[in-house]
């Protein structure tokens, strides 16, 4: 940022106009925070792409099965046996749940009626101590967000004095996945606050201090909040209770880290200029270039998922950009001129006063410089070898998806009726194959499908028209598995040979094997295409390619080092079974576009001291600057994606856990030890092919004092 344009942004007048139209778009976005949950989509039809399999069955389907469509199981339990005063009873709420609503005209099933009417549906186990009632909710377009209401209702009318009921099927697990983003709006961001507010009382040693920067990122968090609401009501951006999480963390947490960094160049400068304005122009001149970097870095990281089969993955990149962009904005205006109208007495205790000591020419990580100096060869080689011996975990990943049951860190309602239907043989009858054909060739689909393992008998054959027909049949394992993967790929290749059938397979179980079709495609598309963008971000903004080239080598390497640790901790610690098949996309692109973060700081710092110090002096003065507040930035970011473990998801769980993991690597590992190895072995080759360092200037005196920038000119 031009100097002169920071120093108006922060003048004496103009810092009132700033901080108060700033303060009032946050207003005015404050009350579209609460909605952002109507406009949310969790259906996971939303999620596909539209030449999935699975899909182009819901399209063929659309005039016959409707998509809004809730299968739901009301499953009820007695040790010792259901008695018929049980099931009489069961008779009496199938009727009570027809009334309400949401179910649809098909009414409600229950065993008894299933044996009146001579269906096959086996609603009954067989040692009759487990039955349940079947029925579809169907709450037009308001969908999924309508269920969590409706369940409870279900489940008082479902009371049996000595009977466990639960709801389970597809209706069961909506309820589950709505009760797991309860209160997300606002539990998980206070309790992201809170963390944030304790990491910042010690980082900055001031019980006023901190009250800015949270103050900044709770104000970015309601306008991108609101405009992602916007967008999601009148332009169709896909929003789900995922990336709503993801985009609180992300704000707060990137927000934190952009204000340590402007606060740390604000209290340097104002120990050399008088006036506070002054030193914040100075201090936004010299700070918001890399702040710009790292949300550009950030945003273009994210909007990279736009290319993404998943409807969900490519709704998330517009999110997190609107997120970060917002952030970046709110902490270049608003956060300056706070700090600017309060003055020097918001750093209390230990005001920063003009032409006082600079505390981090001596600091740990100046000292941490003095001790790689000598042999920065040798550090950076054995760093490199130990994080290579980290990525061997990576072998332990198992990114073939979560059953149910393994979907939640806790045990909800729906998992535990999925363990009793199991338990006593029964099947999920809400979770089916769904066939489509060419009529004509309806026998030999029928046959064909009869003969696949893990399947039930098909279902009556419905016309949909145009000489095309489908029928449904049970798919007798968990909707979420490997198994039921494997029985959905062999009812596809059974039908596939069906010559003149066309024949296409969907239901629950293909949705998900879709599902994990389209992640493993957008892994294989969008990491190198993330790599790509960085990569010329950072050759912009160093104007040199060895420096890009390391930076992303380093970055590469901590991820790697980071899923191989994350891997052993979910088997071994938290005994989860597995990750879900998006998860190494999502940690990725947080770990890379976060972690080249503070690369970003520590390097733009490296080129601004290099012009007058040399490439190896300027490295371990920018090392002794930026280190206190890069590693505080870490802490926050790390803190606040472990948050995310507070949601009874196991998806969001690992994210949490690898991406603090991954910036807590970058910044203790890599950017403080590594990088500065590198640069310290490498000298004047790092600015390839540039001229910027022609001296190559040698190693400094490892027992000397970095050199300090004296008060600059103007």
């Amino acid at each position: 940022m031009h100097r002169q344009i920071a120093g108006k942004l922060t003048g004496p007048v103009t810092k009132w106009l700033v901080a108060v139209a700033v303060i009032v778009l946050a207003g005015a976005m404050m009350p579209l925070n609460a909605k952002l949950v109507d406009v949310q989509n969790n259906e996971a039809s939303s999620w596909l792409p539209g030449d999935a399999e699975s899909t182009k069955v819901l399209d063929e389907l659309s005039e016959t099965v409707d998509p809004n469509d809730i299968p739901a199981l009301l499953v009820y339990t007695r040790e010792g046996g259901l008695t018929d005063d049980d099931l009489a009873a069961m008779d009496e709420h199938a009727a009570e749940i027809a009334e309400t609503e949401g179910v649809t005209d098909a009414g409600v099933l229950s065993p008894n009626a299933a044996v009146a009417q001579g269906l096959p549906q086996k609603l009954i186990s067989d040692d009759r101590e487990a039955a349940y009632l079947y029925y579809i909710w169907n709450f037009g377009d308001e969908g999924w967000n309508a269920v969590p209401d409706a369940a409870d209702e279900v489940r008082d009318i479902g009371q049996i004095d000595g009977v466990t009921v639960y709801l389970a099927g597809f209706g069961g697990q909506a309820s589950d996945a709505a009760e797991s983003f309860e209160g997300i709006d606002t539990n998980l961001i206070f309790a992201t606050l809170g963390v944030v507010i304790i990491i910042l009382l010690f980082t900055y040693r001031s019980p006023i201090l901190w009250i800015l920067p949270v103050l900044c990122a709770a104000f970015a968090n309601f306008i991108a909040t609101g405009i992602v609401y916007l967008l999601a009501k009148y332009a169709d951006l896909t929003v789900n209770g995922q990336s709503q999480a993801i985009l609180s963390i992300l704000v707060i947490g990137a927000g934190t880290d952009y204000a340590l960094l402007l606060v740390a160049r604000y209290r340097e400068e104002l120990r050399r200029h008088e006036d506070r304005h002054e030193a914040m122009a100075f201090a936004l001149h010299r700070a918001a270039p890399a702040i710009l970097a790292s949300a550009a870095t950030v945003c273009v990281g994210m909007l990279c998922l736009v290319v993404a089969d998943l409807n969900s993955t490519a709704g998330l990149g517009p999110v997190l950009a609107v997120g970060i962009a917002v952030t970046f904005f709110v902490m270049v205006t608003l956060l300056p001129s706070l700090l600017v109208i309060c003055g020097r007495w918001v750093f209390w205790p230990k005001r920063p006063t003009f032409g006082s000591y600079e505390p981090t020419t001596g600091g740990l990580w100046a000292r941490v410089g003095k001790a790689i100096t000598p042999r920065p060869r040798a550090v950076w080689v054995v760093t490199t070898g130990l994080l290579l011996v980290a990525c061997l975990g990576l072998f332990r990943l198992d990114t073939a998806g979560l059953s149910t049951e393994d979907t939640y860190t806790k045990e909800f309602d729906s998992i535990k009726g999925q363990k009793v239907l199991i338990e006593h043989g029964l099947s999920d009858t809400s979770n089916t194959a769904q066939v489509v054909f060419d009529e004509q060739a309806e026998d030999d689909v029928v046959a064909a499908v009869s003969e696949v393992d893990g399947l039930e008998q098909p279902g009556p054959v419905t016309p949909l028209g145009g000489g095309r027909a489908y029928f449904e049949a049970t798919i007798t394992e968990d909707i979420s598995s490997t198994e039921a993967f494997d029985i959905v790929e062999d009812t596809r290749d059974a039908v596939g040979d069906v010559d003149g059938a066309d024949a296409l397979v969907g239901g629950g179980s293909a949705f998900y094997l879709d599902t994990k079709i389209a992640a493993d495609r957008d892994n294989v598309v969008i990491i190198p295409l993330v790599l790509l963008v960085v990569f010329l971000i950072l050759l912009a903004l160093l104007r040199a390619v060895v420096a890009p080239l390391l930076l992303i080598a380093t970055v590469v390497l901590s991820f790697g080092a980071a899923m191989g640790i994350s891997a052993l901790l979910f088997e071994y610690v938290f005994g989860f079974a597995g990750a879900d098949p998006g998860f190494p996309l999502f940690a990725f692109v947080f770990l890379v576009a976060l972690g080249i973060d503070y690369n970003i700081f520590l390097m733009t710092r490296v080129r601004e001291e290099t012009a007058d110090k040399g490439t190896r002096q300027g490295s371990l003065i920018a090392l002794s600057s930026t280190g206190g507040v890069i590693t505080s930035a870490g802490l926050v970011l790390a803190a606040t994606f472990l948050v995310l473990g507070s949601l009874p998801l196991v998806f969001l769980a690992e994210l949490g856990v690898a991406v603090a993991l991954g910036v807590l690597l970058d910044t203790m590992v890599v950017r403080s030890v590594l990088v500065t190895a590198l640069n310290l072995d490498l000298g004047a080759k790092i600015w390839w092919p540039s001229k910027l360092d022609s001296d190559d200037h040698p190693l400094p005196d490892p027992g000397a004092e970095p050199e300090r920038e004296k008060v600059p000119a103007l």
